[in-house]
């Protein structure tokens, strides 16, 4: 595993908002992935000591107030989310590629059910199957993180 940086981290948390606040329209609202929290799973599974529960609540808080959704219900999420991630992080360089995708999709649609129930608390109507999308997309950017960045796996010895 290489070294990181926490320039690295806030770069690449700054990237994902801007691709969260990019204008997307017709079916790609539908798709588009929560950049987000996926790039905030990837540097909490990574380093932890750099990206914290308080950096995914602040994430959460910036999201809230760019997208003018209710105030603190990503942060809400983000949160629950990060300590989802972080109660088994030290764990996961046991698991195989596969576990992992399976462990990121499961915090996803955590993430994604506890938005939905907030949105129902707000008095929004049920938004259906499509809802739950950018879970699919989610994953192919966490897929990506990794080829940018690097495996979540322990290193190989010679």
């Amino acid at each position: 595993m290489r070294h990181t940086s926490l320039v690295s981290v806030y770069i690449s948390l700054l990237i994902a908002l801007l691709c969260q606040l990019f204008p997307w329209v017709g079916q790609g609202i539908i798709f588009r992935p929560d950049f987000m929290l996926v790039v905030i799973l990837y540097w909490l599974l990574r380093a932890p000591n750099l990206c914290n529960v308080g950096t995914a609540w602040f994430a959460g808080l910036l999201v809230d107030l760019a997208t003018g959704s209710l105030l603190g219900q990503h942060a809400l999420s983000f949160s629950i989310a990060a300590f989802i991630a972080l109660s088994y992080q030290r764990r996961l360089v046991l698991f195989n590629t596969w576990q992992l995708t399976a462990y990121v999709a499961a915090i996803l649609t955590i993430e994604r059910v506890l938005i939905l129930l907030l949105k129902l608390f707000e008095g929004n109507e049920n938004p259906g199957w499509h809802y739950f999308w950018p879970i699919i997309t989610g994953l192919l950017l966490w897929q990506f993180m990794i080829m940018m960045f690097g495996g979540l796996t322990r290193p190989k010895t010679n």
